[in-house]
C-alpha cells in the first residue's frame, strides 16, 4: 500500500508534468502565432514560418500534444485573438484560401509525432517531417481547389509546388534543430 507521502509525491509529479506539458503546448502555439507574422506576401497564400513551428513542435511534443498545440492556436485565432498572419484573428479566416493549411496543422502534427517516435535518426526525422508537411499541403491544396481555384493543376502549383523551396529550407532547419536537441534531451524537460 502506498504511503501518504509517496502518493503525494506521485500527485506532485503528475501535476508538474501536466503543467510542463501545458507550458510547452502554449509555447509552441505562441511560436506558431509568431511564425504567422514572419511572412513574404504571395497570392493566394503567403510564405510564412508557421509550418516550421508546426513540424518542430510536433517532433518535440509528440502526436497528441503537437495536435493540441495547433488546435489551441487555431481556437484562439478563431476566437478573435490576433494570432493569424498580419496580426489578424476571427473565424472568417477559416473561409479563406489558407483554411486548408490551418486544418492540416493538427493532422500533420499527428503524423509527425507518431512517426518520429519510431526512430531517432536524422533521416527518419526528415521523412517524418516531410510526411507531415505533405499532409498539411495536401489539405491546403484541396481547399484551394474546392473553394477558390477550381483547377487541380493550378491548385497544386499555387498551393503546393510554389512553397516547395521555402518548406525544404524549413524542413532541413527543423530536422537539424530537433535531431541535435533530441540527442541531449530525449524528452523535453518537465
Amino acid at each position: 500500500m502506498n504511503s501518504p507521502r509517496s502518493l503525494s509525491l506521485s500527485l506532485d509529479y503528475r501535476t508538474s508534468s501536466v503543467l510542463a506539458q501545458t507550458g510547452w503546448i502554449t509555447a509552441f502555439a505562441g511560436l506558431t502565432a509568431l511564425g504567422a507574422q514572419i511572412q513574404i506576401p504571395h497570392v493566394p497564400v503567403p510564405y510564412t514560418l508557421q509550418t516550421f513551428f508546426v513540424i518542430l513542435g510536433a517532433a518535440f511534443l509528440g502526436s497528441r500534444n503537437g495536435a493540441l498545440t495547433q488546435l489551441l492556436y487555431i481556437t484562439i485565432g478563431c476566437l478573435g485573438m490576433p494570432v493569424f498572419r498580419g496580426w489578424s484573428g476571427g473565424v472568417g479566416l477559416l473561409a479563406g484560401p489558407t483554411a486548408g493549411y490551418l486544418i492540416g496543422f493538427p493532422i500533420g502534427a499527428v503524423a509527425i509525432g507518431s512517426m518520429i517516435r519510431i526512430r531517432r535518426s536524422y533521416l527518419w526525422t526528415l521523412i517524418s517531417m516531410f510526411t507531415g508537411l505533405a499532409v498539411i499541403f495536401a489539405c491546403g491544396t484541396i481547399v484551394l481547389y474546392a473553394g477558390f481555384i477550381h483547377n487541380i493543376g493550378q491548385s497544386v502549383v499555387s498551393g503546393f509546388l510554389i512553397f516547395s523551396w521555402w518548406d525544404m529550407v524549413k524542413l532541413f532547419a527543423a530536422a537539424a534543430i530537433y535531431h541535435q536537441a533530441a540527442r541531449r534531451y530525449p524528452v523535453l524537460p518537465a
